[in-house]
């Protein structure tokens, strides 16, 4: 499981999962995110996105 941190360029279009600095997941939904934009900020400091597989 690659982890992305905010900032980071969105390596593939695609959903994505934000988690906070101990791997929980507080609202269980996914952002749709384009390939080249950045990964937007998140409310938890420590927090990285992963990318969902369906």
């Amino acid at each position: 499981m690659e982890k992305f941190r905010s900032g980071d360029t969105v390596p593939m279009s695609c959903r994505y999962k934000a988690y906070d600095k101990f791997g929980k997941n507080h609202d269980d939904e996914t952002t749709y995110l384009e390939k080249g934009t950045k990964f937007p900020p998140l409310q938890h400091e420590g927090g990285y996105w992963v990318m969902v597989h369906e």
